[in-house]
């Protein structure tokens, strides 16, 4: 059962609460750190991207399509359909011979609501590039062609280059390929059902590579947490959180969204793997629990927190911008104050 992360106050009282489940967990795959239940099984969403490029790195595709440590973020992100991303989409498509009307992820609206007016405003409607995933499907598609195997049914859990994905994800959570249960994500791709705790040691090794005992994975995996680290906003998008933390600890931490409040973050200087879930899914508790978490394990400086603190202030407004509520960190409550 989860435990209490964030509590909603509305004069003095408790309004609402989200309960969560928390594991912190480093290279060797002990717990360092848990909330609730660190072993819940559950969906990994789009937190499993960095893993399921792992086989197109490894076997050379960065340089057999000219592809660089930008566009490979775009390739493991969940982007906010900025201009920027999807230039990027557009022009690694283009690297594979290949057009937007190859991906298979369905249209989406923009994340980025400035993207998405603009969008509208120039009389055009939203399309597969926009999709949030679609550089993931960019990726599969690139696999695909790398291993010469056909991308039609890409998508499908039956598809060659899906079989390849899930081995290589059993890999890096060091699970058996059977025990990773499969869904359909809401791109339509596979989605993988797995231990918190296993999505933690995934992130823990991809922190530190060479720690992580990745052997001959470990150059790939070192480029992937690089690039993340590197682009942070190509990896997210414009003032959210993912970017924001990987912008103000300069790639010390690379954090990364999974749809329905699941949340992994590499804390690289610890060789710390997290993986949170909130379990009702609310995406407008992601971001604030985020902070919680990074404070609960004290890993931000004084001013990295003050400026998470100013950028997203755990106060509740009404629609006239007046204050009349709070977010309060139920996990912190013990922390205390010291930071790194």
């Amino acid at each position: 059962m989860g435990e209490i992360i964030l509590r909603y106050t509305r004069g003095g009282h408790t309004e609402n609460i989200h309960l969560g489940d928390v594991a912190v967990v480093d290279t060797a795959g002990n717990l360092t750190d848990s909330v609730g239940d660190a072993y819940l099984p559950m969906f990994w969403r789009s937190a499993a991207k960095p893993f399921q490029a792992l086989p197109f790195v490894k076997d050379g595709g960065m340089e057999k399509y000219g592809i660089t440590a930008e566009e490979l973020a775009l390739l493991v992100s969940s982007h906010s359909g900025e201009e920027n991303h999807v230039r990027l989409v557009t022009g690694i498509l283009a690297k594979l011979g290949l057009t937007p009307d190859a991906l298979d992820c369905g249209a989406a609206r923009p994340m980025s609501g400035k993207a998405f007016s603009a969008l509208i405003k120039s009389g055009q409607k939203p399309q597969a590039v926009h999709n949030p995933c679609s550089g993931k499907h960019s990726q599969i598609l690139a696999l695909s062609q790398m291993l010469n195997i056909p991308i039609e049914g890409y998508i499908k859990p039956e598809h060659e280059a899906q079989k390849i994905i899930r081995r290589h994800i059993a890999m890096a959570t060091r699970l058996n390929e059977d025990e990773v249960e499969i869904g359909i994500d809401g791109c339509g791709v596979p989605v993988f059902y797995l231990p918190l705790f296993n999505m933690a040691l995934a992130y823990a090794r991809l922190a530190d590579p060479q720690k992580g005992a990745w052997g001959e994975y470990e150059r790939a995996a070192t480029q992937i947490i690089e690039a993340m680290a590197a682009y942070p906003q190509v990896l997210s998008g414009t003032g959210r959180i993912d970017a924001e933390v990987g912008k103000i600890t300069n790639g010390r931490i690379v954090a990364k969204i999974g749809a329905d409040a699941v949340y992994c973050l590499a804390i690289r200087d610890k060789a710390w793997g997290v993986a949170f879930k909130i379990e009702d899914g609310s995406y407008a508790a992601v971001t604030p629990a985020v902070i919680a978490v990074l404070k609960r394990l004290k890993v931000l400086t004084a001013k990295e927190e003050n400026y998470l603190d100013e950028k997203f202030p755990p106060l509740l407004k009404n629609h006239r911008g007046d204050i009349i509520g709070t977010i309060e960190y139920d996990i912190c409550r013990d922390c205390g104050e010291h930071r790194a």
